[in-house]
């Protein structure tokens, strides 16, 4: 299986509490909810045709693993695609504080040890893909471990100006090709990327002439 990044960032980076105001207020975080503004049905046609229809596998952390049952195992519609992938197909949590009972959600295994070795033992598995949705701390963890191989982003034109991102300060450097780009009428931009080696560049004046030239990094 391949494993696909998908997440909602603002246009400053920050993935968190997108969906609500109590969402995810760790940190004390007061920001909840700033992709609801831009929620139309260019977005939804995005997470269900170009997200979940791929999806074989979910992986996710423990926060956002909490927050998904408690919405999706009550939705009223268990046959739209969302409901249906994230009830019913097999899941992974990554959690030390859960025990099996406590993550009961459909067909849900609890990964607590050497994560980034069952992840990658996971991928060797037959199928489609296996899809990290949100998952904040466990995405910069695979993006570190050179592991994730599609990232799908739909960056929203808002700016948050606090709460966790998705890249920061340590995060491993890496550069990517864009795959596909496509807008929302309501303003969002949907990337999908693939990794690529981070690669560096100079500008400067040789014999009287503009010349770029690369930078080992």
């Amino acid at each position: 299986m391949k494993l696909s990044l998908n997440t909602f960032v603002s246009l400053d980076g920050v993935m968190q509490g997108p969906g609500g105001p109590d969402e995810d207020t760790s940190g004390g975080f007061t920001r909840g909810g700033w992709v609801i503004p831009h929620v139309d049905e260019d977005f939804g046609r995005i997470v269900d045709e170009e997200w979940f229809a791929h999806a074989d596998a979910v992986l996710l952390g423990r926060s956002t693993f909490e927050m998904m049952r408690t919405y999706w195992s009550a939705y009223p519609n268990q046959d739209e695609l969302v409901a249906k992938v994230l009830n019913a197909y097999p899941k992974y949590l990554v959690s030390t504080a859960l025990t099996d009972e406590q993550a009961a959600w459909g067909p849900t295994t609890v990964l607590r040890d050497d994560v980034v070795e069952q992840v990658r033992a996971l991928k060797e598995r037959p199928g489609r893909e296996l899809q990290v949705h949100g998952s904040w701390q466990l995405a910069q963890t695979l993006h570190n471990a050179g592991l994730v191989d599609v990232y799908r982003l739909l960056v929203f034109p808002v700016v948050v100006g606090a709460g966790k991102r998705l890249f920061d300060d340590t995060t491993r450097p890496s550069a990517f090709r864009t795959v596909a780009r496509t807008s929302t009428a309501a303003g969002a931009t949907h990337l999908v990327l693939e990794p690529a080696d981070f690669t560096r560049g100079d500008l400067g004046i040789v014999d009287g002439e503009a010349v770029i030239s690369e930078v080992p990094v």
